[in-house]
């Protein structure tokens, strides 16, 4: 049993050292040679001149609304570029100066679910729907912080709920669809087939859910993900979706080597607004974790 064990303890220490510091080529040897890579994204100059401009105002006298709305458009900025401390340091501000700001909730809950603080993550989700009870995403993020924390049923209820406001979106399909494989594999499928029939099959996303359908290959799904870009959309946003949902799909089938990869390749992106960026983080804490409690 010893022996055994060392064995494991050996192999985890391998993996491990596959996720940490720079990523070689020998990290990303297992992956097909069909990936893609791009450029990371940089921020935007104008996020730099509008923080700018928010940090000058900020000095000026304002009511107590005005500067809560302030530092809130400060958090998000500073959320956009990565800078997750300074954001969640505006957040609080923001409602300690206008507590009835539900989006600032929403993503102080984004925040704490990264930091895997899910007490303080449900409880701003509970704001935020308290306060605005149709609000766009905070199901969705609470679905996902349930998720998480192996709340499966209740994420189940959450998702439901939100796929019922846009039954056509297939990144609400997705997720639904992650928190269902937990409890029920088979049933789980089934479901995501059925949603399926109420997706555009020109949308992009639409292949993610093929690809977890099992009507799409690794390989297909690699070839497919940089074709009919939209005029809105970047390549880099289009990879940081498309790795961080092989990574999940890699993960279901006991690939793990290759979900940390392809996890890896999502956060290079730099998209730090997208759920996707966010949770590829997580993805990796949770496996590196799990492989040191071995």
């Amino acid at each position: 049993m010893q022996e055994r064990r060392g064995v494991r303890f050996i192999g985890a220490l391998l993996l491990l050292g596959a996720m940490t510091g720079c990523a070689s080529q020998s990290s990303f040897n297992q992956l097909p040679d069909t990936v893609v890579l791009a450029e990371p994204e940089r921020a935007e100059f104008r996020y730099e001149i509008e923080l700018a401009r928010i940090g000058q105002m900020l000095r000026e006298n304002l009511t107590e609304e005005q500067r809560g709305e302030l530092y809130y458009r400060r958090g998000a900025l500073y959320d956009a570029v990565g800078l997750r401390t300074l954001a969640r340091m505006d957040f609080t501000r923001a409602l300690e100066y206008n507590p009835r700001l539900a989006d600032a909730y929403n993503f102080l809950g984004i925040q704490y679910t990264q930091l895997q603080e899910f007490d303080y993550a449900y409880e701003a989700f509970d704001s935020a729907i308290e306060l605005n009870p149709e609000h766009r995403y905070a199901y969705l993020n609470r679905g996902i912080a349930e998720y998480y924390d192996a709340r499966t049923k209740l994420s189940q209820e959450d998702l439901e709920y939100h796929l019922e406001k846009e039954p056509d979106d297939p990144y609400r399909v997705i997720w639904l669809f992650l928190a269902e494989h937990e409890n029920d594999a088979a049933l789980a499928q089934k479901s995501l087939e059925q949603n399926a029939e109420k997706l555009d099959k020109s949308d992009w996303g639409y292949q993610i859910v093929q690809l977890y359908a099992g009507k799409l290959s690794e390989e297909e799904f690699l070839q497919r993900m940089t074709r009919n870009l939209g005029e809105s959309e970047k390549l880099t946003e289009r990879l940081c979706e498309a790795y961080f949902y092989l990574g999940k799909y890699m993960q279901m089938k006991g690939e793990q080597l290759q979900a940390v990869n392809y996890f890896k390749l999502a956060l290079m992106t730099n998209v730090y607004a997208f759920v996707e960026h966010r949770y590829a983080s997580v993805e990796l804490t949770r496996i590196r974790e799990s492989l040191l409690s071995r």
